[in-house]
């Protein structure tokens, strides 16, 4: 499902138009977006948790060259879903 589908299925369940659909989802990911930026955990009972994760240094190898190099410490976003989106999903 694309963004555009998201919205559009969006709007239709909460009966309101599709741009107002699309400004309150984007404010939405603006806020989760924010607060990870400043290293905060945004949780969302039933559905999951966005957060900072640390991926430390490590040894790699370029695949071009062979050469060994070191790849530097990096901060990625992750999300760990709750058990109840676990539980839908699996059916």
């Amino acid at each position: 499902m694309q963004k555009t589908d998201f919205i559009k299925a969006v709007a239709e369940r909460a009966k309101v138009s599709q741009k107002e659909t699309k400004q309150i989802i984007d404010a939405a990911l603006d806020v989760i977006t924010e607060a990870l930026a400043r290293g905060e955990k945004v949780t969302l009972t039933g559905f999951g948790t966005f957060e900072v994760r640390t991926r430390q240094e490590r040894d790699g190898v370029n695949p071009q060259t062979g050469e060994k190099i070191r790849i530097p410490a990096t901060k990625t976003p992750g999300f760990s879903a709750s058990s109840t989106l676990k539980e839908a999903v699996k059916g």
